[in-house]
């Protein structure tokens, strides 16, 4: 399967969790933005969900995005205010290095 630059239409926000440490040493745990990158942000119908076996509260969306180093499912991502959490990274089957598919769920722990 090829991925077409038509196909990522919608602008999605990459963030990623870091902790730091005041003078006083309290922590903080905050995220803060990577990048914004293009995607294909697909909501699963429920045909999608019976044929994973997964629930709707699971995995609500599939967001496909070019191939990046770096991407960790600690990470989560945002799109139209929408903040969602990463439930795995597939890359593509041909290469690995073309685009990552990634099954995620929204709103159930806010990313956390």
């Amino acid at each position: 399967m090829s991925l077409a630059a038509g196909d990522l239409r919608h602008r999605v926000l990459i963030q990623q969790q870091v902790t730091t440490r005041d003078g006083d040493g309290v922590q903080t745990t905050s995220w803060v933005d990577v990048d914004t990158v293009w995607a294909s942000v697909e909501p699963l119908s429920a045909r999608d969900f019976i044929q994973s076996g997964q629930t709707q509260a699971a995995v609500t969306a599939r967001i496909t995005i070019r191939y990046r180093a770096g991407m960790l499912p600690s990470m989560r991502l945002v799109h139209r205010g929408q903040t969602y959490n990463i439930a795995g990274l597939l890359p593509d089957k041909a290469s690995g290095l073309e685009y990552i598919t990634i099954p995620v769920s929204a709103g159930v722990n806010d990313g956390r």
